[in-house]
């Protein structure tokens, strides 16, 4: 049997990559190791970039026995994810030179991170969901504990190891007892199945309720949030900005190949247990956002309350729900990846600039990246005419459009709530003296990435309905 490698050759590349910065980063002297893995690492996603763009296809092409599949959802997911990915290694250059942590092992952990989120993005099975996303995993853990002499940083990945490995028991588990119950872990074979028993099934019922779980974890949902505060405020912050950004492209793929793709005959089963998580997670998010001194553990809890947002896309259950859920991922990688920037800006060797309070006076030290600032919180509140406004108003007219209006209003009313937060930081900007008037060392290229990244979410309004329907078209391969 002949197979087409070339859907493949993005993930192949990026994997062949990796393993050659982790051996040329073993002959190369000390102080150019770091230089060596970072140039390497941003040419190693353009150029997979382009092999993805240039193998774009609106057709779904499946190969290897039904492991894999290319098709418009997978593209587009795996361009943003290097996107952000490119975004975040040119932020932590400067920040892991001051500390000591400019070594190669943190571009390889991080470009095999990336291998496993393409592999969730392009799994058709369940066996290849499970490898990328332990892949993902497996290296998130280790760039958690990247600063090995800080005790913070060895906690959150303890924790963050233990909660992990629990969350992966508790979805293979899940994955068990489909398979039992339809003979198969191909994600369509289950689909045709899964329509051929009852949806009232105990044991379907059961497994479905596993992987909700597993999923939910790993997504940091309500109430299985706990990991995410401490990790994010104990990982360097270099760490924190890929865990905060890039994994949660690959969530979307991982959620929407198993519950629209296997699972959509189960969806009244799946729809009652998002709706309450999705509350949860919008209600407990920014609630306790309110409360925090800390802009990390703030911006944790902040990315709960958007999980929360995000699922409500998923839970409307039609393709304008899903593709505005997509386009909410996509609009929250950009927008968490800029607010994390900005906190590596402000850091310097012997200083991390993680309170609240670091901020005060911004706007009298530097009116430019006050600006900047503001116009991310602006669009993570959802306050018009950034593009967070309209991430928040495609989901919620999903769920209107699924007759589910009363959800619609309590997400707004919390919305509303977490606004809160983020004016906070608004106002110790604007309104409050400068408490430190030390001068910013970001190189230019951060200087240059961060304004790009943080006006993106106004410039690009003009091609909001272009992208919403990009992002439909992406999923209506997927529901046929």
């Amino acid at each position: 049997m002949t197979i087409n490698f070339w859907p493949m050759f993005p993930e192949i590349f990026v994997s062949l990559a990796a393993c050659a910065v982790l051996v040329l980063d073993l002959y190369v002297r000390e102080e150019q190791k770091g230089n060596l893995a970072y140039i390497a690492s941003i040419v190693t996603l353009v150029l997979a970039l382009i092999f993805t763009l240039g193998g774009f296809s609106h057709e779904r092409n499946i190969i290897m026995g039904g492991l894999f599949v290319d098709d418009t959802l997978s593209d587009l997911i795996k361009a943003g994810v290097y996107l952000i990915t490119i975004g975040v290694f040119v932020y932590s250059r400067d920040y892991a030179r001051e500390r000591d942590l400019f070594r190669g092992e943190y571009y390889v952990l991080g470009l095999f991170g990336v291998v496993g989120m393409m592999v969730m993005a392009s799994s058709n099975h369940f066996l290849t969901l499970y490898l990328g996303l332990e892949l993902l995993s497996l290296c998130l853990y280790a760039m958690v504990a990247f600063q090995r002499d800080s005790s913070l940083a060895t906690e959150a990945a303890m924790k963050y190891f233990v909660l992990g490995a629990l969350a992966s028991g508790i979805l293979l588990y899940g994955f068990s007892i489909i398979y039992g119950m339809t003979g198969s872990l191909d994600i369509q074979t289950v689909h045709t199945a899964i329509a051929g028993i009852s949806p009232d099934n105990i044991a379907l019922i059961f497994g479905l309720v596993f992987v909700i779980v597993g999923l939910s974890f790993k997504l940091g949902a309500v109430p299985f949030h706990m990991w995410m505060p401490d990790v994010y405020h104990g990982a360097p912050t270099s760490s924190t900005v890929y865990l905060g950004a890039a994994p949660k492209l690959a969530a979307f793929a991982l959620i929407i190949r198993l519950l629209v793709g296997g699972f959509e005959d189960l969806y009244g089963a799946w729809r009652d247990m998002l709706i309450i998580i999705a509350i949860l997670s919008v209600a407990i998010g920014n609630v306790v956002a309110i409360a925090q001194t800390n802009i990390k553990r703030m911006l944790a809890y902040s990315t709960i309350s958007h999980m929360g947002f995000f699922l409500l896309g998923i839970l409307a259950g039609n393709e304008s729900g899903y593709g505005g859920a997509l386009f909410y991922i996509l609009v929250y990688a950009v927008m968490s990846l800029g607010a994390f920037g900005m906190i590596i800006l402000l850091s310097r060797s012997g200083f991390e600039a993680e309170e609240l309070d670091d901020f005060r006076g911004l706007n009298q030290r530097n009116s430019w990246y006050a600006f900047l600032m503001l116009l991310l919180m602006f669009s993570m509140a959802g306050v018009p005419p950034t593009v967070g406004f309209y991430a928040k108003l495609a989901v919620i007219q999903a769920v209107v459009g699924a007759d589910l209006v009363w959800l619609a209003v309590v997400a707004v009313l919390f919305a509303v709530v977490g606004a809160y937060y983020y004016l906070r930081v608004v106002k110790l900007m604007y309104f409050d003296d400068a408490t430190d008037e030390s001068p910013f060392r970001a190189g230019g290229d951060m200087r240059v990435m961060l304004s790009i990244n943080a006006l993106a979410v106004l410039l690009i309004m003009p091609w909001v309905g272009s992208l919403l329907d990009i992002c439909k078209a992406a999923v209506t391969g997927l529901t046929g």
